[in-house]
């Protein structure tokens, strides 16, 4: 179970790492939202991944859960989603006053036009 989980947030970071790098406004929301859930996850594992255990000690139970990492989930759960809202509407505007989604305000070049034509 652990290696799989590992093997997700890995996968998850991989992409969202890639995504961010990408020239277009879109993929680079994407990419941020996929890293938040990988660290969300990485959250929420570091509290043992405990298959029915409540997330209280008490005197009579053996097993039990950390519920520090799901609190701390749940709060960045909360902050992702206004994070994600506010990066949206920048780039919604930057899209409405420029007419084009790439992040380095450049144009794409065409493979056909001269070496040093924009």
């Amino acid at each position: 179970m652990e290696l799989l989980i590992a093997s997700a947030i890995g996968i998850m970071t991989a992409a969202g790492i890639y995504l961010v790098l990408r020239l277009r406004t879109f993929p680079v929301i994407l990419g941020i939202s996929l890293l938040t859930y990988a660290v969300n996850i990485f959250l929420f594992t570091s509290g043992r991944l405990v298959v029915g255990a409540p997330p209280v000690l008490r005197d009579d139970i053996t097993t039990y859960t950390d519920p520090l990492p799901q609190a701390l989930v749940l709060t960045a759960i909360v902050i992702s989603f206004g994070m994600t809202a506010v990066v949206v509407m920048i780039g919604l505007g930057a899209f409405l006053g420029s007419d084009d989604d790439h992040v380095d305000d450049q144009p794409d070049r065409s493979d056909d036009a001269p070496e040093g034509t924009p």
